[in-house]
């Protein structure tokens, strides 16, 4: 009688990216993931298509609804997040708004982190607004009683950002998913920033986790896209008529997601949303997300030891009043970046400018390696100017009260060689010395 097979250790992250879900499901055994550029699927005859809208699991019908491309890269998104399953859309907005239309209906309401993405603020704010849904936003994140105040009778979700988008405040996410499970709440983190490498969401307590995977899962700056990650653990039966969409709805079968998909339901309900609303990803960006994914625990760590670098020496210089980055001892989540990220505190931080806007101005002129851009997450280093671009539409009470005077500027690290960003902050700081009146101490070459 033979010994019994010792069990495999675990795989590592960096082995977990090249390897998890890619293997076979191409019937011609290709060992890259092919790239399904087409719109339907033949089916065998009619009991085989009645078999496929019964449940996509017994094959694709149209790629609306699933794609073999897609599904490889949701199957390695999920096993990095350590999620019983991911579902890939067009963008990361198409990520975060399909999550929230599976959970809400009219008449629900939810409590934010006030420092977040301004594009999710504003879908809360004002486009779930329109549709009856209210938000209510917590100032200090870091404050348990805060997020206790803001919960209501009809808060049906809590949603916050693990590294903020662009101060870069932590958030305990712990903390808040166990005031969030107290009140029978899933907690929806987006997680773009950290990615998987840095912090698992879902690990700590979240329910839910967002990314778009356009930043630093692609790498590349190619390709648009969005993932939703689901750890499968939330109770949606808990609280009859709470979340109707997932546990009280029937289907021509008379079953709820729940009673149909059990761990799956939100998954499987969020599918249903997005199918109908339409924000499928292509399967060529999904080809592209799997090859940028496969490099993304090498590029990350690099760009958050640069930009570790860049900010500790963006804090010395005289011409900056300022510098947001969790792994400076300067930052008040300091404490929290060395507990949950002890990987590294991410490659985007922000730094304030003396000058102002016009010592921005004329910094971002003059770099010649930071591109002034709207983007994040690439693997060339970029600039942006959040008060005149992502924050525009904030009256200016409101951008002194959440930090983004005129002379921040938002960075993005890369992958260039530390010096050589170095080196081109000081052309920047140097021009922005100039338009601030201050004397200009040493040459700085063209």
């Amino acid at each position: 009688m033979s010994a019994p097979e010792t069990p495999a250790a675990p795989l590592a992250f960096a082995t977990r990216q090249l390897h998890a879900g890619a293997r076979g499901f191409d019937a011609h055994g290709a060992r890259t993931t092919p790239i399904y550029l087409t719109a339907g699927f033949e089916f065998d005859d009619i009991g085989d298509g009645e078999s496929r809208f019964a449940d996509p699991d017994t094959g694709y019908s149209y790629t609306r609804v699933g794609n073999p491309t897609a599904a490889a890269a949701e199957r390695r998104i999920a096993d990095l997040e350590g999620g019983i399953g991911a579902l890939l859309v067009g963008s990361g907005q198409a990520a975060t708004s399909t999550a929230l239309l599976t959970i809400l209906e009219a008449g629900d309401h939810v409590v934010a982190a006030s420092a977040i993405y301004e594009g999710t603020r504003e879908l809360l704010r004002s486009d779930l607004g329109r549709l009856g849904i209210t938000t209510d936003f917590v100032d200090d994140p870091r404050d348990p009683a805060a997020w206790e105040a803001a919960i209501g009778p009809r808060t049906r979700a809590l949603v916050a950002e693990s590294i903020a988008n662009p101060r870069g405040g932590v958030l305990d996410i712990p903390a808040v998913a166990d005031i969030a499970h107290r009140r029978g709440i899933p907690l929806v983190i987006d997680s773009t920033l950290a990615t998987p490498y840095l912090l698992r969401p879902l690990e700590l307590g979240a329910d839910i986790v967002v990314h778009s995977a356009s930043k630093f899962l692609s790498g590349h700056g190619s390709a648009l896209g969005g993932v939703i990650v689901d750890a499968g653990r939330f109770a949606w039966a808990a609280a009859p008529g709470r979340y109707r969409q997932i546990a009280g709805e029937t289907g021509p079968d008379g079953l709820t997601f729940v009673e149909r998909s059990g761990p799956r339901a939100f998954l499987d309900a969020a599918r249903r949303v997005a199918m109908r609303f339409g924000p499928s990803p292509s399967p060529l960006n999904a080809f592209l997300l799997l090859q940028g994914i496969e490099t993304l625990s090498l590029r990350v760590e690099r760009q958050s030891q640069t930009a570790g670098v860049l900010a500790t020496w963006l804090e010395s210089r005289p011409e900056v009043s300022g510098v947001d980055y969790s792994g400076l001892p300067s930052h008040p989540d300091h404490d929290l970046a060395e507990r949950l990220l002890p990987r590294g505190q991410g490659a985007l931080f922000s730094f304030t400018l003396a000058g102002g806007r016009a010592a921005a101005e004329a910094f971002t002129r003059a770099v010649r390696l930071f591109t002034p851009m709207t983007h994040l997450g690439d693997v060339r280093s970029l600039v942006l100017h959040p008060a005149t671009t992502t924050h525009a539409h904030r009256t200016d009470d409101d951008l002194r009260r959440i930090g983004v005077g005129p002379g921040l500027l938002r960075l993005s690290v890369g992958l260039e060689d530390a010096a050589d960003l170095v080196a081109d902050l000081e052309r920047g700081l140097h021009a922005a010395r100039r338009v601030a009146g201050v004397a200009v101490r040493e040459a700085v070459p063209a």
